[in-house]
């Protein structure tokens, strides 16, 4: 008798036990959900790209260099529905951003563009690791997507600025003293040492 009871009493505990798991679950699931749903909602207002080029030489750059293009593109269409959407999108603005550095054009294939490239790499694959968390920093993402802008505007003030460089006139014999200040066209010193 006493081992029924003591059986009843296990089974009917684990019952009750099962139930309050469940209700558990349940309340942790729709506090996620609203946690999630806020997430989404920052992110959603701080996700906005200044993608259109701001000046004459970013515009050009458009019909010449196929990578600019597509990464300006990829950067004016913003997700809509959900968060995976956007760690897609940040995935995908990674790959387009590693491209960057194939094919510059080369009046601007310069260190300067190149580094100021390379920054803008590093903030869209930081956007790209912070989106993908477990834990969505949602603050995090709306500043990187600010600094990123910022990148944009650095890198075509940049290219603007080579522009502007290029449309200078060359003094008379500046082109020459250029010339001779290359060191890779010097004439090698062969100078004979005496043998001991």
């Amino acid at each position: 008798m006493k081992l029924q009871f003591s059986c009843l009493f296990l089974m009917l505990f684990m019952i009750l036990s099962c139930q309050e798991n469940k209700e558990q679950r349940l309340v942790e699931n729709v506090k996620n959900a609203k946690k999630q749903e806020i997430i989404f909602d920052n992110i959603n207002k701080g996700w906005n790209f200044n993608a259109k080029p701001i000046n004459p030489a970013s515009e050009g750059l458009v019909n010449m260099w196929k990578e600019w293009r597509l990464f300006l593109s990829e950067l004016n269409r913003k997700p809509k529905s959900t968060i995976g959407a956007f760690q897609k999108k940040a995935k995908e603005l990674s790959k387009k951003a590693a491209d960057l550095n194939n094919n510059i054009p080369m009046a601007y294939n310069k260190p300067e563009v190149k580094s100021r490239i390379a920054v803008l790499i590093s903030k869209i694959n930081s956007l790209n690791l912070f989106i993908n968390l477990d834990e969505i920093p949602d603050e995090k993402v709306v500043v990187l997507v600010t600094e990123i802008n910022i990148q944009m505007i650095s890198l075509q003030s940049q290219l603007d600025e080579i522009v502007r460089k290029n449309t200078i006139p060359k003094e008379e014999g500046e082109s020459d003293l250029i010339q001779m200040l290359d060191t890779s066209r010097a004439i090698p010193n062969r100078q004979i040492l005496p043998k001991n």
